[in-house]
């Protein structure tokens, strides 16, 4: 309640610019939601509107220009079509491979050429390549070394992958920055 009443006195004179510091941080979904439509139709109407926020998903939805900020530098500004142009041409697909991601990943990055692969968090792995993956040989390949697959699925990049493309911060990195400062459940 104090978040909508705070926003409501920064509105209530129908400011031509308006800032906001991450106002959907720690609040219920409902809230949230009811404060992302407000922006939009704030904006809609002319509001000019700088807001902060470690939600890239949110960025990505409300913005048409984003700046990624990393140790208070601004290292990139662009529209938001512009940073998804960066992300295009990269076909990505993640596998869940309970054990071993590490050293299976290597093998593949050996095996395979034209495309990069990296272990991510949990048991997972990740390959990224200019053409289009195909999946079949590569779980096959991941099963003939014994490796168990769970999951093999295409990620759209998203908002968030061109910020840890150009900032090189991972995701795993962030969610554990929101997590300490209590903006994440």
């Amino acid at each position: 309640m104090k978040r909508k009443l705070t926003i409501a006195a920064g509105i209530i004179h129908s400011p031509p610019i308006l800032f906001l510091d991450e106002p959907t941080t720690g609040i219920d979904v409902a809230s949230a939601r009811q404060i992302r439509q407000l922006v939009a139709g704030l904006n809609a109407a002319g509001t000019t509107i700088f807001l902060t926020t470690h939600y890239i998903e949110e960025a990505e939805r409300l913005c048409r220009r984003i700046a990624f900020i990393v140790s208070g530098i601004i290292v990139r500004t662009d529209t938001v079509e512009n940073l998804m142009r960066q992300a295009d041409g990269r076909h990505v697909v993640q596998f869940a491979v309970p054990d071993g991601a590490a050293g299976h990943c290597q093998a593949m990055s050996g095996t395979f050429a034209g495309i990069e692969c990296r272990a991510v968090a949990e048991g997972g792995i990740r390959v990224e390549s200019r053409e289009p993956v195909k999946v079949g040989p590569l779980v096959r390949f991941l099963e003939e070394r014994g490796a168990a697959v769970l999951e093999a699925r295409l990620v759209r990049p998203s908002l968030e992958e061109v910020f840890v493309h150009v900032t090189g911060i991972e995701a795993a990195d962030m969610k554990k920055d929101r997590a300490v400062r209590g903006g994440d459940a």
